[in-house]
């Protein structure tokens, strides 16, 4: 594995106090987890990441930016064995409060661009991670991490999307934003991820179901939305990216 470049301090510990900020403000509420569409929200995603990755009994997995478990919950439940690391004990606290089965997965505080790693793992997966990360670093360091014909899979922001480009350029009006976070567009994260060295890479929009979406409406916008994700120009504009590759 090639030696991991050095941490940017000032960057993380942007990101450590940021992560306290949103504990005290709630933190799942804060991302929209906590309401019925969140939840549903939630749930499809997670059945996105694993099928894309593979995820399975037996399967080897690295979670980054795992955050309080809500997704390392919905991963464990396919029966793989996840390390689960993020830059947050606090948040790695609420995480290890669900009581995972501790056979399966392992929670670590760390920083997954500098942190050293001393396996190879059938998948890499996260959601709304990566845009927090610096993609000429962390990049090359997913790719390394993983066995020959392993993959990654990540649900991301969409720079495209206009709640998602509005929270980006007035941070202030939206305390849930992070100072160095940013979003992706489609074709340029699916250049990095190929001259990272994946191979099979491709970038998908979806997700319309916005997580304030009155319960009543949550079939009916799911129904729309697909309808969307299949037309062209106008799934350009979707809150999500789902980002996939492999190492050959």
């Amino acid at each position: 594995m090639t030696r991991p470049p050095e941490p940017d301090h000032n960057r993380l510990e942007r990101e450590r106090r940021h992560d306290r900020h949103l504990i005290d403000a709630g933190v799942e509420s804060s991302w929209g987890w906590t309401t019925p569409a969140g939840r549903r929200r939630a749930a499809s995603r997670a059945r996105l990441i694993a099928a894309a990755a593979g995820l399975g009994p037996g399967a080897s997995v690295l979670e980054i930016g795992c955050g309080t478990g809500i997704f390392t919950e919905a991963f464990a439940r396919t029966g793989a064995r996840i390390l689960a690391v993020d830059l947050s004990e606090e948040l790695l606290t609420l995480a290890r409060a669900r009581s995972l089965p501790a056979d399966r997965v392992v929670f670590l505080c760390d920083d997954v661009e500098s942190m050293r790693l001393t396996q190879h793992f059938d998948a890499v997966v996260g959601s709304s991670v990566l845009h927090h990360l610096q993609p000429d670093r962390v990049l090359r360091r997913l790719f390394d991490a993983l066995r020959p014909g392993g993959s990654i899979a990540f649900a991301e922001p969409n720079m495209l999307n206009p709640q998602v480009f509005l929270e980006r350029h007035a941070r202030a009006w939206f305390h849930y934003v992070s100072p160095d976070e940013t979003a992706f567009v489609r074709w340029r994260v699916g250049r990095q991820l190929r001259e990272a060295g994946f191979s099979e890479v491709a970038v998908t929009p979806f997700d319309w179901l916005h997580p304030r979406t009155w319960p009543p409406l949550m079939r009916a916008v799911e129904s729309a939305g697909a309808v969307l994700e299949r037309t062209p120009l106008l799934r350009e504009f979707a809150g999500s990216l789902l980002i996939t590759g492999r190492r050959s």
